[in-house]
């Protein structure tokens, strides 16, 4: 395809997360147009030990079904659509027989039960770097530029199942992160984007020699048999299969395109292209990353550099296990009774997205309503554990300096602000590497609040940049992708154009200083509380 070239120029992007598969239609002109949107849920189990699962049928049909309803929608013709692509949850782990079917529930990025694989593979040793086995981690980080350092990375998920489920770990024919096993259901090819490759932490990332790494592998302990080929973002992996395309309703042969994770996919819907470009994300994870053009990682801040979406560039991320999540835990716990009768009142009169989007306008509401400070509240928003810029499994979220004065209202505030006090915890972090930005990107559901955006800003100290369906900018970055590998974008240095800042917020003087006051004793609660957190939660 090239520019002249006249329409379909309609691209379908799947955003695979953690509670739902959201199916958006685009059209590609001189801008990114959102022609349509249509969310599919499924379920999170969490197991014993600190498992996390999903079904990855649960993901294929929700992608199916999203799909169907879109066209039925939009009245947009299947061989209208130009391509699909996928935007996914990263650091899961699937293992597939020689169908490609999944051999059990995948384990996603927030399970953690590999403890004991991790302490054996790299906790030991005469030489050690931070607790872990000092020549692996020099190995690592030199091939890699990261490191396997939790019990949540897919390497040690890898490890468990061969450990404790032996039988099925023989019938393994690949190992796939979440996006790659959904291009496996559409195209029957086995393919990998480098992005996933990285989080393995057994392909090499270095400029020019990109690959598995056989070192590593035997470091490891990893059959290279099991890794798929490794595709760039853009290209086309296959056409859509005959059963796939029955499925979701599209035209045989659709090129489907590699895609990527979340965390590279949303800077690029983000319109952050340039070096050192930074967004902050605030979906039911969270994270900070910002454009880079050579590897980089800073160990004791726990913030790494992965391969991203654009050649020869990296995204140098600062992850937060649950960002709004947290403001998901408000919506069922604090205000559980309101929310009760909310529903029923509105049971069969909207449809699911209505009634939870209604919800959170009403938490917005609130939380506008709340002076800044929260009556001097402050939350940890550590509901799993956290990542960036500490480390640690067994945190845990609280509120801190509660008074007899303290209300709900102030509770519902003060969740909203210990996020941003955490984005800017980890925003520091990043910027210990990188020059400052003054203009930061703020994306994902929680960007949709215009009371969380001027929070973002009065806490970090910058100018807030919002975008069009922020909430969708994953989805909006696997369409643009697509379309560069498609042709119908020449490069990826049209993206920038296509998606320009919509709103901007600037720093309050007056609340400034009551977040300064406060983020000082916010970054004091976890070392403070380090010990008591193991305590209690260490099993």
């Amino acid at each position: 395809m090239d520019n002249a070239m006249p329409f379909p120029r309609y691209i379908m992007a799947h955003d695979v997360g953690t509670t739902g598969s959201k199916t958006c239609l685009y059209r590609i002109d001189d801008r990114l147009e959102q022609v349509d949107a249509c969310l599919a849920e499924y379920p999170l189990t969490m197991t014993a030990g600190g498992g996390a699962e999903q079904v990855a049928d649960d993901w294929w049909t929700a992608v199916c079904q999203s799909s169907r309803r879109i066209l039925a929608n939009s009245g947009i013709p299947a061989e209208s659509v130009a391509g699909i692509a996928f935007c996914c949850q990263m650091q899961g782990s699937v293992l597939v027989d020689r169908m490609g079917k999944a051999l059990r529930n995948p384990m996603i990025y927030m399970d953690g039960r590999a403890v004991a694989q991790h302490r054996k593979n790299l906790c030991h040793g005469l030489f050690r770097i931070g607790g872990w086995n000092g020549f692996k981690v020099l190995r690592s980080l030199w091939v890699t530029g990261g490191l396997a350092a939790t019990p949540k990375d897919p390497l040690w998920k890898y490890h468990w199942v061969r450990d404790n489920e032996p039988d099925l770990f023989r019938q393994v024919h690949k190992w796939l992160d979440v996006k790659d096993y959904l291009i496996h259901r559409a195209t029957g090819r086995f393919a990998m984007t480098a992005d996933s490759a990285n989080l393995t932490f057994v392909y090499d990332t270095r400029k020019g020699r990109q690959g598995w790494h056989a070192g590593l592998c035997h470091t490891f302990d990893v059959d290279m048999q099991h890794l798929p080929e490794v595709v760039h973002a853009a290209a086309v992996v296959g056409g859509l299969a005959r059963t796939a395309a029955d499925r979701m309703g599209l035209a045989e042969g659709t090129p489907v395109v590699g895609g990527g994770g979340d965390v590279t996919l949303t800077a690029i819907g983000a319109g952050c292209t340039d070096p050192y470009d930074t967004h902050i994300y605030v979906g039911t994870s969270g994270w900070v990353a910002a454009n880079v053009e050579k590897r980089m990682v800073d160990i004791g801040n726990f913030i790494a550099a992965i391969c991203g979406a654009i050649p020869d560039r990296y995204n140098y991320v600062a992850e937060q296990e649950t960002s709004g999540a947290c403001l998901q835990w408000v919506r069922d716990h604090l205000a559980r009774d309101e929310i009760g009768v909310y529903l029923k009142e509105k049971a069969g009169k909207t449809d699911a997205r209505e009634e939870i989007d209604h919800l959170y306008e009403l938490l917005n509401q609130i939380a506008a309503e709340t002076p800044a400070g929260s009556g001097g509240v402050i939350f940890t928003p550590w509901l799993h554990g956290n990542r960036a810029p500490r480390e640690d499994a067994h945190a845990r979220g609280m509120f801190f300096n509660l008074g007899l004065s303290t209300g709900k209202r102030m509770l519902v505030r003060a969740v909203m602000e210990g996020v941003a006090f955490h984005k800017r915890w980890m925003l520091e972090a990043v910027e210990k590497k990188i020059p400052r930005r003054e203009a930061i990107r703020f994306v994902g559901g929680g960007a949709k609040s215009d009371v969380w955006c001027q929070m973002m800003a009065d806490v970090t100290g910058r100018r807030i940049e919002t975008v069009d369906n922020p909430q969708d900018v994953g989805a909006a970055g696997a369409a643009l992708v697509c379309a560069v590998g498609l042709g119908m974008l020449p490069s990826f240095d049209r993206v920038k154009q296509m998606v320009p800042s919509r709103r901007t917020f600037a720093p309050e003087p007056l609340n400034r200083k009551v977040y300064d006051r406060q983020y000082t004793v916010f970054t004091r609660l976890y070392k403070n509380n380090r010990k008591a957190f193991a305590a209690l939660n260490k099993h």
